[in-house]
């Protein structure tokens, strides 16, 4: 029984999956959006061979807190994918500032500006989920 974190963007989507003490995030994969029906394809597979009981969606809040635009649209997603996940869990979680986190620790590591377009959605997953691990 895992936790999978998701970072919503508009061309991917982040993966990243607890261990099944709860413990700690690994990154899995940056899925291409290809629609709702692609999207949730690939999703599915993931549940149901990661045996995950909660779904962390990163919720992209203003400085001050508010919602906007790229948070209402991690909402729906959420809404959506209770209707079609109705047995799993779900929570949002603040991802202020993860990208630029995430951005920092790939620099650091030496990863090329090629390099990391390809994975800051999947690291960022893992910091979004990572921060909820910590507080259950």
């Amino acid at each position: 029984m895992r936790v999978m974190g998701l970072d919503l963007g508009e061309k991917t989507i982040g993966v990243a999956v607890s261990d099944e003490l709860k413990i700690t995030a690994q990154g899995l994969t940056v899925i291409s959006r290809a629609g709702k029906k692609n999207d949730f394809a690939k999703l599915k597979e993931i549940i149901d061979e990661y045996k995950i009981t909660k779904v962390v969606i990163g919720l992209p809040k203003n400085m001050d807190n508010s919602i906007g635009e790229r948070g209402e649209l991690s909402i729906k997603f959420k809404e959506r994918m209770e209707k079609k996940f109705p047995h799993l869990e779900y929570y949002l979680e603040d991802e202020r500032l993860t990208t630029a986190q995430a951005e920092r620790q790939l620099i650091e590591a030496d990863v090329s500006r090629k390099g990391r377009k390809k994975v800051i959605d999947k690291q960022a997953a893992i910091l979004i989920l990572q921060n909820f691990l910590a507080k259950i």
